[in-house]
């Protein structure tokens, strides 16, 4: 296997994708990017007969197996969590950044969100993809200067882990940890955070990063060995909150299934000749 590394810069994407072609690789995984980048170059790798399975690029075109993560669901599980613990009422802050496909789908849970609870008042709404963590953390501690008083802000809603760490840090520092943090996504540091007693960052939903690939390397496989393969899977998320979690050790995600149900270990896309061939 070889990786083209774009970092977040599209146009790069684009040249490492026609690199890709012009090496004639036997198949093509894509992580992120947008169908605007990245559809040429596609079309031209299925024209040269190279399959490709994409993740988190809002890619359609015909023959190419793209993945999302349940990114509506993850949102959901999250902000409902936050109306039960703040009682259907309170005022919230939201970091989020739009522009990313998985970004633009929880902004959909948001929204109806919204309208279900209309006495959870948004009080606050920022976020950037440059310097995720330390940009939220400078702009929550402007936020708690401006809301000083304990009730100001009932809880943060992110829409990504890089910016709940931001959050999460800046809240704690401030000695104002009454405020709840909800993410969406998970790493090891992060949960590391999560078990932390006086860190305020009580619940995040994800997939298992490491199932994201399994998955994908599935569908890439099944293309090779000539099977017809679905244009579109979702990915099942998880809720997992600080309840969940041992209070005595400090466990990382390769051990979080242990203790969360149906973290780890998805079934998708294994089919009974791949099991039949890791076998051998």
């Amino acid at each position: 296997m070889t990786v083209f590394v774009a970092d977040t810069d599209l146009a790069k994407m684009a040249s490492n994708l026609d690199a890709a072609i012009n090496q004639k690789f036997d198949g093509i995984l894509i992580d992120h990017g947008t169908a605007e980048a990245l559809e040429a170059g596609v079309k031209k790798a299925l024209e040269k007969k190279i399959p490709v399975v994409s993740f988190d690029s809002i890619l359609t075109v015909p023959g190419v197996t793209s993945l999302e993560q349940g990114d509506q669901k993850m949102a959901e599980s999250t902000l409902e969590q936050l109306a039960k613990d703040a009682g259907g009422k309170g005022n919230i802050v939201k970091v989020w950044v739009a522009g990313f496909a998985p970004m633009e789908r929880r902004q959909l849970a948001y929204q109806a969100f919204q309208k279900k609870y209309p006495d959870i008042k948004e009080v606050a709404s920022f976020g950037t993809a440059k310097d995720p963590a330390l940009d939220t953390q400078t702009q929550m501690e402007a936020i708690l200067k401006k809301y000083p008083n304990k009730g100001d802000i009932t809880a943060v809603w992110t829409a990504w882990d890089e910016f709940a760490k931001g959050a999460a840090r800046a809240i704690q520092q401030a000695g104002r940890t009454e405020i709840k943090v909800y993410g969406i996504d998970l790493s090891d540091e992060d949960l590391q955070l999560l078990q932390d007693p006086k860190s305020p960052w009580v619940a995040s939903a994800a997939v298992d990063p490491k199932d994201i690939g399994r998955v994908q390397v599935r569908y890439l496989y099944q293309k090779l060995h000539g099977d017809q393969t679905p244009e579109k899977v979702i990915l099942d998320p998880v809720y997992v909150s600080r309840d969940q979690l041992p209070k005595d050790k400090q466990i990382n995600t390769t051990q979080l299934s242990e203790f969360v149900k149906g973290w780890g270990g998805s079934q998708q896309g294994y089919t009974d000749w791949l099991k039949a061939a890791e076998k051998k």
